[in-house]
């Protein structure tokens, strides 16, 4: 099982706010009166992007007395989306110190620290109280957790009684495992890919009630097809969280997620779940 910092140095690669900072500039926005429309192709660090977190948010039912965990906030574009949207408070918490970092500052210049705060901490022993949250959500982090039941099992535990759970994550496919590197892991000695089946059963067992799971494979091949499309014309991708965090290796890592969309070596996958 990789080391912590294995994970972690994956992600980082240093001076992340500037290099934000630079990009946004070349966009024609001031970086210290960011909105969250022109944060999004660099803040949702995950397949599909703003629209993915859009779609989840559509299948959510969130009151303004709520409060929301979100399991590996990255730089917290999808905890500042859902606070805006249903004026509720959420809570962060992700391994990369960087990350949080750099999401509490972009957090600041939104005004928005009143309903969202970040911690750097594990995932495996989070640091709250029982019941402390409505629902809980993880957007493609499960992949480097190689101890999904102890995952599954302290979320639960931080969720009040009928908390609900959503899962986007990258399970396994059929055939050969996907190349490496992947936005999420550098080798295979850090990426923990589970089938859809092997997903559900772990969540029951550690007393989650699966209440929809479905495979995001026809969105995110036309969403790719629709990329590819804009660039074709000239224009920016509509996401560049993965170039913005990787550097010079997001162009393989990209290379390899596509090729194993295409060949069906790995699955979108999104989970709803609800505890007792």
């Amino acid at each position: 099982m990789p080391a912590k910092a294995d994970i972690t140095s994956h992600y980082t690669k240093g001076d992340l706010l500037a290099r934000l900072e630079a990009a946004l500039v070349e966009d024609g926005v001031d970086p210290a009166k960011p909105t969250l429309e022109a944060l999004a192709p660099y803040d949702q660090f995950h397949g599909r992007g703003l629209e993915a977190t859009e779609e989840l948010a559509s299948e959510l039912k969130v009151s303004k007395e709520d409060h929301l965990l979100d399991v590996g906030s990255g730089i917290g574009g999808p905890a500042r989306y859902l606070a805006r949207r249903f004026g509720c408070r959420v809570t962060g918490i992700d391994l990369t110190s960087e990350f949080v970092e750099v999401a509490k500052k972009l957090t600041a210049r939104l005004g928005m620290e009143e309903r969202v705060r970040f911690e750097q901490g594990d995932a495996l022993a989070l640091p709250f109280e029982d019941a402390s949250f409505a629902g809980a959500y993880s957007m493609n982090v499960s992949m480097n957790i190689a101890d999904k039941p102890a995952l599954y099992r302290e979320i639960r535990r931080v969720l009040k009684p009928g908390g609900w759970l959503v899962l986007s994550e990258v399970a396994r496919g059929e055939g050969p495992e996907i190349d490496y590197p992947t936005p999420w892991a550098a080798t295979r000695a850090a990426s923990f890919l589970q089938t859809p089946a092997q997903t559900r059963a772990g969540l029951e067992a550690a007393g989650f009630r699966v209440e929809g799971m479905a495979d995001k494979v026809a969105q995110s091949k036309a969403w790719g097809q629709r990329a590819r499309e804009r660039v074709e014309r000239g224009e920016k991708p509509p996401h560049r969280a993965v170039e913005l965090i990787h550097g010079d290796l997001a162009p393989a890592a990209m290379a390899n997620m596509s090729a194993g969309l295409r060949e069906g070596r790995v699955l979108p996958l999104e989970v709803f779940a609800r505890a007792p």
